[in-house]
């Protein structure tokens, strides 16, 4: 599963020259596979080139931001190599996200142009550009649109202003021969979940794109001649990101979904052969829940889950019972994706777990006491902190936060808990805010959440931190079984007999969903809205002592 010296010594520098190696060594071989559409190397390369030609011819060059906003599709890739080509930096936005957030982040990010497909899966996308706050679009001049039918989109009221350019034209444009970018040219941002404040903008090299390409693919055993990528995860965030530019580096045959649907998942995983997929714990649990099929995938070889969903936490041992290798990953905006995955070969217990071992030799991870600061030996928990060719330059437009975010070595504060082993991983257990200083302890939230999930009456759990005159308390929101009756009493008590006294939580609230936030990499629950309306019921249980917190 190690990167050796050879190939670490065989990484490109950049985006182009990553792509320009595969299609100099394999220009007939597929690289994407695009709504029935093959696009081989030579392809994807002389496409980009010309992309590249028209940016320039408009205008755009290097250090320039142009917005993505696209879904899984060959022209978002061949646009973004474009981009990177000329030095320009490719802005991610999610194609779920409305008028607000989208000004936002093209306000904050400085997009001089926009690409979009403004009929695709009849979302509005020129209707939600049009409520954007003029403000924020002050230095937006051109609009790229993609349609299928190469049909030139006309813009609604103030948009006529703005140069509208269509990626067919764009794509008839002369070559650009160059490569104007270098290792350390920014070539992407992704932004961050935002569940507490406005999303940062996370600026990434030429070469930590490229280098972390490299790497993924030679750990994920992608280089494999046989295997193929099945590529559920939206490009715009750093989970769909990563796996692409990997495959691309791998020469793996990459088949794009454009938006995930779980009957074409499979089908596409049947008629493409797949052998290797990574997405969400809730992606997996729907593509199996609509196959009959006791064992549906015979040549699936290995999949990376992200652990979203607490629902779904018995996904990796219900996917092996059926056939399907999952494993916990780790990665976050900062250092990408894919930046370590637990071992393939191990048992369930363990490749459920999130963490693993990092992709990268030149890659490090390290475990600081949030309180006292110092370093932690193996297997004590604390802040996680991680360093290695992945790493992201910073943050666009913020060097505070960049600066607060780095060691003076060079290591990322990760904000999660976790600890490391002896043998070279890692845990992740949860974020940092999440966990919870209790009796003395740290305490991770999620031993008291399984806890809690034995009592026949709940279905799911979540538990926060709030703080009392008498110090902090854990507040568990339950989600109770389908027609069960809970009572408070029952419920505390179930706790106060598996648990020491100081981690029994102080109320308990029933819901009948979480308050969650939409990002790039899968839907997450906002804890800090969690732990608003804990402290907000017990100040009314102050006011009114009789109020009971098990009441919906």
């Amino acid at each position: 599963m190690s990167m050796t010296s050879s190939q670490a010594s065989n990484r490109t520098n950049t985006v182009s020259q990553l792509i320009d190696a595969r299609a100099d060594a394999v220009p007939k071989s597929t690289a994407l596979i695009d709504r029935g559409r093959i696009w081989t190397y030579a392809e994807l390369a002389a496409e980009s080139r010309r992309l590249a030609g028209g940016l320039l011819k408009l205008g755009i060059g290097s250090g320039d931001r142009v917005g993505f906003w696209l879904p899984n599709i060959a022209q978002y890739l061949t646009l973004h190599i474009a981009c990177a080509r000329i030095g320009a930096i490719t802005i991610s936005i999610n194609t779920r996200f409305r008028s607000s957030e989208v000004g936002d982040i093209v306000g904050r990010s400085g997009c001089r142009a926009l690409v979009l497909w403004p009929s695709f899966k009849d979302i509005a996308f020129l209707d939600i550009l049009a409520e954007v706050d003029s403000a924020q679009l002050e230095q937006l001049e051109i609009l790229i649109t993609y349609s299928e039918d190469d049909q030139v989109t006309q813009l609604p009221g103030r948009q006529l202003s703005r140069r509208t350019v269509s990626y067919t034209d764009l794509a008839r444009s002369k070559m650009f021969a160059g490569d104007a970018a270098n290792a350390q040219s920014g070539v992407v941002v992704f932004t961050t979940s935002g569940t507490t404040a406005a999303p940062k903008l996370v600026l990434h090299s030429q070469a930590s794109i490229s280098h972390h390409a490299h790497d993924v693919a030679s750990f994920f055993d992608w280089n494999d001649p046989d295997a193929v990528l099945l590529q559920v995860l939206p490009l715009c965030g750093t989970f769909g990101h990563a796996g692409a530019m990997a495959a691309l580096s791998a020469g793996c045959p990459m088949v794009l979904m454009p938006v995930f649907s779980d009957h074409e998942a499979v089908q596409l995983m049947q008629s493409h052969r797949i052998t290797h997929c990574n997405g969400s714990d809730e992606m997996f649990a729907r593509m199996l829940t609509v196959v009959d099929d006791p064992h549906p995938f015979p040549l699936f070889r290995s999949g990376g889950y992200a652990a979203f969903n607490p629902l779904y936490q018995d996904i990796v041992a219900k996917a092996h019972d059926r056939g399907m290798n999952l494993v916990g990953l780790y990665g976050m905006s900062e250092i990408q994706a894919l930046y370590a995955r637990q071992d393939p070969l191990a048992a369930v217990d363990q490749r459920e777990r999130c963490g693993g071992y990092p992709a990268s030799t030149d890659s490090h991870v390290r475990v600081r006491d949030p309180e006292s600061k110092e370093i932690l030996p193996h297997g004590r928990v604390g802040e996680l902190e991680a360093r290695g060719p992945s790493r992201m330059i910073g943050y666009l437009g913020d060097a505070t936060a960049t600066e607060s975010v780095f060691t003076s070595d060079g290591f990322v504060r990760s904000g999660d808990l976790g600890y490391t082993e002896s043998d070279g991983g890692f845990v992740f257990l949860g974020r940092i805010g999440d966990a919870i200083r209790l009796g003395g302890f740290l305490v991770n939230p999620a031993e008291i959440e399984q806890h809690i999930e034995q009592h026949p009456a709940v279905e799911r759990v979540q538990v926060v931190a709030v703080d009392t005159q008498a110090g902090t308390r854990a507040y568990a929101f339950v989600i109770p079984a389908e027609n069960a009756r809970l009572h408070k009493d029952a419920l505390l008590a179930h706790c106060a007999g598996g648990m020491a006294s100081f981690k029994v939580p102080i109320g308990v609230q029933l819901l009948n969903q979480f308050p969650v936030t939409d990002s790039a990499n899968g839907i997450k629950i906002q804890k800090s809205r969690l732990r608003e309306m804990a402290s907000a019921q017990l100040s009314q249980d102050k006011q009114s002592p009789d109020t009971d917190s098990m009441d919906p």
